[in-house]
């Protein structure tokens, strides 16, 4: 059965990397002592190391050890041996292009359907869906595609920010940008506000936080989604 947490960032104002969410992933990685953790969006141009150890601080506060998989001599083998896996935010072009360029996509998809508990942030929660076709982050590099691991049905916009009456920047919104992703494709896009979070297990699918999310459909109006309530 999947076991994932999707969450749409790692920090959120006023708090810590990981702060927010730390009780519930001390739960949900009771039974892991030991974190494969993957650096490969790398935010801001940061070492591997760098990122690595950001983590590692952050889980070392519920007791858990962290480990970068680019300290691995066989990337595809240290996800086979996984117990748990964390994929942080950053540049979702880089890693997903990262992820196909050190072979390790059908390895990683394998091990999180059959149960290892998976928890991406940002970056890391866009690769969860069809595609990662909703991605704010520029194109730095160009992956081999934009599929990605398709746990979930719907892609995920990371971030989503609702249009604010009061701004004088006159650029699109992201309510825009999504309707124009949907002249072109079909795969519905959940837009997960900060903060908050998808608890999938198994099929069931359910958004937890404080706010909202907001769905969008090709050629329906969006939908807004409570907090624990369960999305289908």
């Amino acid at each position: 059965m999947k076991k994932l947490i999707i969450a749409s960032t790692s920090t959120v104002h006023g708090s810590g990397y990981l702060e927010y969410i730390l009780p519930t992933l001390s739960v949900f990685f009771k039974e892991t002592k030991t974190i494969l953790f993957i650096p490969y969006a790398r935010p801001g141009g940061i070492s591997y190391d760098e990122y690595t150890n950001i983590a590692r601080k952050a889980f070392n506060k519920i007791d858990k050890e962290v480990v970068g998989i680019h300290e691995f001599e066989n990337p595809q083998k240290a996800i086979r041996e996984a117990k748990g896996v964390f994929i942080g935010g950053g540049n979702t072009f880089e890693l997903v292009n990262q992820i196909y360029k050190n072979n390790v996509f059908s390895d990683l998809k394998e091990i999180v359907e059959q149960g290892i508990p998976y928890l991406g942030t940002s970056a890391g929660s866009n690769i969860c869906g069809v595609t990662m076709m909703n991605t704010n982050d520029m194109p730095i590099v160009y992956p081999p595609s934009f599929k990605t691991l398709e746990f979930i049905s719907f892609n995920i916009n990371a971030h989503y920010l609702d249009p604010n009456p009061d701004s004088t920047h006159m650029g699109e919104t992201r309510e825009i940008r999504i309707k124009e992703y949907h002249v072109f494709n079909e795969t519905p896009v959940l837009g997960l506000r900060e903060g908050s979070w998808l608890e999938v297990k198994g099929e069931s699918i359910i958004l937890k936080g404080s706010l909202s999310a907001r769905l969008f459909q090709k050629g329906k109006l969006p939908i807004e989604i409570e907090t624990n309530k369960e999305i289908n």
